[in-house]
């Protein structure tokens, strides 16, 4: 078509739109930040599920954006209402919120904060119409009326041609359609699409480099891909660009699995005449599936959805830490260098991440998080575990905030130092870790050494009830287990029982065994002199005493 008829055309089509884009730039001007400083979005859409690959990704957004200085800002991507859930958006900031990633702009719970907004694209209708009307001025962009059949059909022809699938090309049928056809269909009432006129012919090729992959090669896009749908909503490829150009997004953050459509949203920026961003492509979250790797599936594996992390009781800190390992390569050796060190104290970068798929290990998780609860103090443990047994596990909850001093008096077992106790992984395991503290969870065990004889644990029990006194430090205690054990035929130390195993009954490792299990129920549990000084002699006499009286009664 002449210039003339894509003009006439462009008000045909968007009669009410009267802004044009210089307008537009004058509503969203550049921001004043400083030299070198990084704008990063978090763009999700509100489809009610947030995943591991939406955090690996924001963790990236938000430290590139505020160790430079820079912007970290959330925008909901709507506008497809097919996948749209109800509280979508809520869940979204919540989740965000619950791993600690601030946002210095955005969409919030309340509305929206910022100067760059609106951050939903449902309300920025207005701004990609503006852009659509002039890319139809200037004969980039065009009504297509294909229906759902001709498309289908369409396909079909390409798949026995064995051809590539898309809108292009040949197959691009009402691309060059003449002004007066066009009003023809308008008049009949013919529903249409608005498409973007691709600049590539399946020839050329472009050049970009990318801050993970490094430099690419790639085709220059040939889809006449569709800007606006028959209800007048963009799609994705055209909203994200505009408000990435709009809002002063720097940096784009995004999973490898949308590389491929890199050629089409490098298009579209350069025909709007805006500056490409530059692109940062994570590698894809991977798992061990028998002896090959493949993508974490929603359908298979329940630790892709973030809400897995908050019901089983990951502190959130364990998961940033552990996803920082797969993110740069060299954080594990930073962290050895720097245990107390806070995470953003750590110089993150793109040049250390990985190209590949990065595989992620629950078991390795696991073990980062027993570190990382290791290191807390024993108030912020207590802080989160209630924290956490409030929604999860009520019954806990009751019984830690029913004495505070009590349950943090639990947790500073064996914390603190240079080899701190890692008993716990996950809040989940609490309860287990420390029911033997309280009564209604209390649970009698009989898992005395099986080398002692029941004459034995009998004597050792009875023996200690009267030598015991809460007042004596850690040395004394000691020393009272060590001299009754000894004074029964059994070991002062494992090493002389191992000697001379026929001389003895066993060690003082057996003594104190059967005071474990007397008074904790179990064979494995934090110090005993710990363990002793909090329940308080009432109870420890008491649990002896059970203990004599179930043995005997046997």
């Amino acid at each position: 078509m002449s210039e003339q008829d894509n003009l006439a055309l462009a008000e045909l089509l968007f009669p009410n739109v009267t802004t044009t884009p210089e307008e537009m730039e004058a509503l969203y001007p550049v921001r004043e930040l400083p030299e070198g400083a990084k704008v990063t979005r978090m763009a999700p859409s509100p489809t009610g599920f947030m995943h591991l690959g939406n955090l690996f990704g924001a963790i990236t957004d938000e430290r590139l954006a505020h160790q430079s200085g820079g912007v970290f800002y959330l925008r909901i991507e709507d506008t497809d209402q097919k996948r749209a859930v109800e509280g979508g958006v809520e869940t979204i900031i919540r989740v965000f919120q619950e791993f600690g990633l601030p946002f210095d702009e955005g969409a919030t719970i309340d509305g929206d904060n910022g100067k760059y907004g609106p951050y939903r694209q449902r309300q920025r209708a207005h701004i990609y119409h503006t852009y659509a009307k002039d890319l139809v001025r200037r004969g980039l962009a065009y009504p297509c009326f294909c229906t759902e059949d001709d498309l289908a059909e369409m396909r079909k022809q390409q798949e026995a041609e064995k051809a590539n699938f898309g809108y292009y090309g040949k197959w691009a049928v009402h691309r060059d359609m003449p002004l007066d056809q066009i009003k023809e269909n308008l008049a009949a009432g013919k529903e249409y699409v608005l498409r973007f006129r691709a600049s590539g012919d399946g020839i050329q090729r472009f050049k970009l480099k990318d801050l993970v992959k490094g430099d690419l090669d790639m085709p220059v896009n040939d889809q006449d891909v569709v800007l606006l749908k028959s209800d007048g909503i963009p799609t994705y490829h055209f909203a994200h660009v505009i408000d990435d150009h709009l809002m002063g997004t720097t940096h784009v953050v995004r999973g490898e699995e949308w590389l491929a459509t890199l050629p089409i949203h490098v298009d579209l920026f350069r025909a709007l005449g805006f500056k490409i961003p530059k692109y940062v492509h994570t590698a894809q979250l991977m798992k061990m599936d028998g002896s090959s790797k493949r993508k974490l599936s929603k359908r298979k594996d329940p630790e892709l959805a973030l809400d897995f992390y908050r019901a089983e009781g990951y502190p959130v800190a364990s998961v940033k830490e552990y996803l920082m390992t797969l993110l740069n390569s060299n954080f594990e050796e930073w962290r050895l260098a720097n245990p107390t060190a806070e995470l953003d104290q750590f110089k993150f970068t793109t040049n250390k991440m990985s190209t590949s798929g990065a595989l992620f290990d629950l078991d390795k998780l696991r073990d980062v998080s027993k570190n990382t609860i290791a290191m807390l103090p024993a108030e912020k443990v207590y802080e989160e575990v209630a924290g956490w047994s409030k929604e999860f596990d009520p019954q806990l909850h009751e019984l830690l905030t029913r004495d505070q001093a009590y349950a943090t008096a639990i947790f500073q077992i064996g914390r603190g130092g240079k080899k701190p106790r890692k008993d716990i992984a996950v809040w989940s395991e609490v309860k287990s870790y420390l029911d033997f503290f309280y009564d209604e969870l209390f649970v009698p065990g009989g898992d005395y050494p099986e080398h002692t004889s029941r004459e034995d644990i009998l004597a050792i029990l009875e023996g200690y009830l009267p030598l015991y006194d809460e007042g004596d430090d850690q040395n004394a205690w000691f020393d009272k287990i060590t001299n009754l054990g000894v004074s029964l035929g059994f070991a002062a130390k494992t090493k002389e029982y191992k000697q001379n195993p026929d001389a003895y009954k066993g060690h003082v490792g057996d003594v104190s065994m059967v005071l474990r299990v007397a008074i904790t129920g179990r064979t494995n549990s934090p110090d005993m002199y710990d363990v002793m000084r909090i329940l308080g002699k009432d109870r420890v006499v008491e649990r002896i005493e059970n203990a004599i009286n179930r043995i005997k009664s046997k």
